[in-house]
């Protein structure tokens, strides 16, 4: 079960502002960190495996899991599409005396800082610019039109939450961004007892 020693790491950011990028920096320079594999809905990319990127679930599998309450936070994200945090997840990434992070979506990081409020650290990675934004997923060359209008739709709403969290790094130097989040995490995993803004 869940201690109040037990630590949880929340990156959380709108699409396209370099999440990602800056959770993978901060595990390859700490070793006591594991990431936090979630579920979700969707059907597996080729090179994509079950329990190592995602725990692959039908719809039916998720909503069973919902009605159990095994989730420490789920989201239905896009139109169909559910993601989420089970707690046996960072119940396992304990287990190793490891600290689990989870790059999840806004509004399931809140969720979590309400569930968890001590010992966890939060987040945001903002981009320097809804305009920088939409040119970096335009790069992507993945987005239609719509897609592209809802993603940044979602980011702009998304942006508003920013001060629900402990921390918040723009994103306009990946290097100086990574460096601003070593820095924060080197000193949430020395403290003994953390306590941060949280959520509202």
């Amino acid at each position: 079960m869940a201690s109040p020693y037990h630590k949880i790491l929340i990156i959380t950011a709108p699409s396209g502002a370099g999440k990602t990028s800056i959770t993978h920096n901060l595990m390859q320079h700490f070793p006591q960190l594991a990431f936090s594999v979630s579920a979700a809905t969707r059907q597996a990319r080729a090179n994509e495996r079950h329990g190592v990127d995602y725990y692959f679930l039908s719809p039916e599998e998720f909503k069973e899991k919902i009605k159990n309450k095994d989730f420490a936070e789920w989201e239905m994200v896009y139109e169909g599409k559910y993601y989420g945090t089970l707690k046996s997840e960072l119940e396992r990434i304990w287990a190793n005396n490891q600290v689990p992070v989870l790059d999840i979506d806004v509004k399931g990081a809140i969720h979590v800082q309400q569930q968890y409020p001590i010992n966890t650290l939060s987040i945001f990675i903002e981009p320097p610019s809804v305009d920088e934004l939409r040119s970096r997923l335009e790069s992507r060359g993945t987005e239609t039109e719509e897609t592209l209008a809802a993603r940044i739709n979602k980011a702009s709403y998304e942006i508003s939450f920013k001060t629900h969290f402990d921390e918040v790094i723009v994103n306009d130097n990946l290097d100086r961004a990574c460096a601003d989040a070593r820095e924060l995490v080197q000193n949430f995993l020395a403290a003994e007892v953390f306590q941060g803004k949280k959520a509202d």
